[in-house]
């Protein structure tokens, strides 16, 4: 396996369409977004909290972002906390995140941390075309992608994982 970049070309006309709009290419990082929006004023602890709030629910269950095939997420606050910059890598197309995600914090009772942001929809649970029209006016699109393991899923890393460990511990058990 070798590492490889890919330089994603700009949008256009020519690209597929799916439910929600344009579908990004498939990178050597998998698919994923980059959101870029203004803090609503004085919310910035609530985004922390939100954080604080995700991490918890994580302890206790590992397995609850699972249906989201994700690889990382990252939040950052920025310009002295009145930006937010969500970027997330995951294994399905855009459509099928977003699918998955609303399913997913609709069957947790959970909201989302982007009710924080400037203009995001509130009716989102039950809008899911206001949801997709605001990531889509945040996002900013990457123009180069790079993978050291390209093309390569969250299930099949877990596995090349779970297999490195049995070996280990069969390894340790013949010595």
């Amino acid at each position: 396996m070798k590492p490889a970049a890919v330089l994603i070309p700009k949008h256009d006309d020519a690209w597929e369409v799916g439910k929600y709009g344009p579908i990004w290419p498939r990178t050597p990082a998998c698919y994923g977004f980059t959101l870029i929006a203004n803090v609503k004023p004085g919310r910035a602890e609530a985004i922390r909290g939100y954080g604080h709030k995700l991490a918890k629910a994580l302890e206790g269950d590992p397995e609850l972002l699972a249906p989201l095939k994700l690889h990382y997420l990252r939040w950052v606050l920025f310009d002295d906390d009145t930006r937010f910059m969500y970027q997330g890598i995951f294994d399905t197309d855009f459509d099928k995140y977003t699918d998955d995600a609303i399913v997913l914090f609709k069957k947790a009772g959970v909201d989302t941390v982007f009710e924080n942001l400037e203009g995001f929809p509130m009716d989102w649970k039950t809008n899911p075309e206001a949801f997709i029209k605001f990531v889509r006016e945040h996002q900013c699109p990457s123009f180069m992608e790079y993978g050291e393991y390209p093309y390569v899923t969250s299930d099949e890393i877990k596995k090349a994982l779970k297999l490195k460990a049995a070996f280990s511990e069969m390894l340790e058990q013949m010595q």
